[in-house]
């Protein structure tokens, strides 16, 4: 087993344990000398561990005195009856449009890959695409959530679509026109007006320094909440673990579903992305989405929504008929710099000069 697979198992298991209540809010975490000699792995794995809980909000490092866990599983939803704890409003700043100075993509490395595709594909470009997408497209993004998301999907779960908008209209069709949908305040403006044009009413919900605040949450009427957990725009908040967790409690407790909007996790400086709440949600509550025109270019209007396995049965009886929206081409060419390896040594490329800036 090498380093890698060490480090992210260590981290793995104090995660579960601290989620599961057996490292509480406040308490000191095992020294690193203790847990490497525990463990039989270096005090440099150890660190590697701890740099990971302490990115991703479970843990906090205190100088000369150690590791402190940060996460907190209390709140309404978890124990009925307790206070929220006191939340304050972010500091938005004038940031401009998300669409705005997105990362190039190399030219290059696009055209080569395109030269590649119609050279290998042929005649096949002509053919139709299945409604949901082509099954090359589907397996290379299936493969590539488990690389970097800790996602595992089927192919069948994975619904291929022309941009972010195409794909909130498909959320409303399946999880229906009668209920209310819950979204951060301030967010991205358009978020809200493709609903309302798809016929639904919203509602608007504070955001403070950590995510929606918890207030607002459980005073919502709402039987589905649109969050975009990683770096909302314009507050440019990241929900914290504890309160990714919040969320996934506040839709058990309610039967509601979660919209998962992942734009720009890719390009964290994180050393690991944080956990999506389609990875930590065990009831099948979350529908988690996420397009190209980020981390390839705004002008390729392609995504791709991941359904909860029991919501698979339903599209194909209400949507299964309706075809692709995203020429063919454009999913070979999708599926090609998936697999080739071309799209994340972009993502990474992009994520160590932005750690230099």
């Amino acid at each position: 087993m090498n380093h890698e697979e060490k480090y992210m198992q260590l981290y793995q298991r104090i995660r579960k344990e601290i989620i599961e209540g057996a490292w509480p809010h406040g308490s000191r975490l095992p020294s690193k000398r203790t847990l490497a000699a525990e463990n039989g792995i270096s005090v440099v794995t150890v660190e590697h561990a701890f740099s990971l809980l302490c990115d991703e909000g479970y843990a906090e490092s205190r100088p000369r005195s150690g590791y402190y866990v940060t996460y907190r599983a209390g709140d309404l939803y978890a124990q009925p009856g307790a206070k929220a704890a006191a939340e304050s409003s972010p500091v938005f700043a004038g940031e401009p449009d998300p669409g705005d100075a997105a990362p190039l993509f190399p030219y290059s490395v696009l055209s080569r890959a395109m030269r590649k595709v119609l050279a290998l594909q042929g005649e096949k470009l002509l053919i139709k695409s299945p409604g949901s997408g082509l099954p090359e497209l589907k397996d290379a993004i299936s493969a590539y959530l488990m690389r970097s998301r800790g996602i595992r999907v089927s192919r069948e779960q994975i619904i291929i679509g022309s941009g972010a908008e195409y794909l909130y209209g498909i959320v409303v069709q399946l999880l229906g026109h009668d209920c209310i949908y819950a979204l951060e305040d301030p967010s991205y403006e358009k978020i809200r007006r493709v609903y309302e044009m798809n016929g639904v009413k919203t509602e608007l919900l504070a955001m403070g320094n950590d995510g929606i605040l918890s207030s607002a949450l459980s005073a919502s009427r709402a039987a589905v909440l649109h969050v975009t957990p990683y770096n909302s725009w314009p507050s440019r908040v990241t929900a914290s673990a504890s309160k990714r967790a919040e969320y996934i409690r506040w839709a058990q407790a309610r039967e509601a579903y979660i919209v998962e909007d992942d734009y720009d996790s890719e390009f964290t400086l994180l050393s690991k992305p944080e956990d999506t709440l389609f990875s930590l949600e065990p009831d099948h509550r979350v529908l988690y989405l996420n397009t190209f025109s980020r981390t390839i270019a705004p002008s390729l209007r392609a995504g791709y929504l991941v359904l909860p396995p029991d919501l698979v049965p339903l599209y194909e009886e209400k949507m299964g008929f309706i075809s692709c929206t995203v020429p063919v081409f454009e999913q070979y060419l999708l599926a090609e710099l998936i697999e080739d390896g071309d799209f994340e040594r972009h993502i990474n490329r992009v994520r160590r000069q932005r750690r230099k800036a």
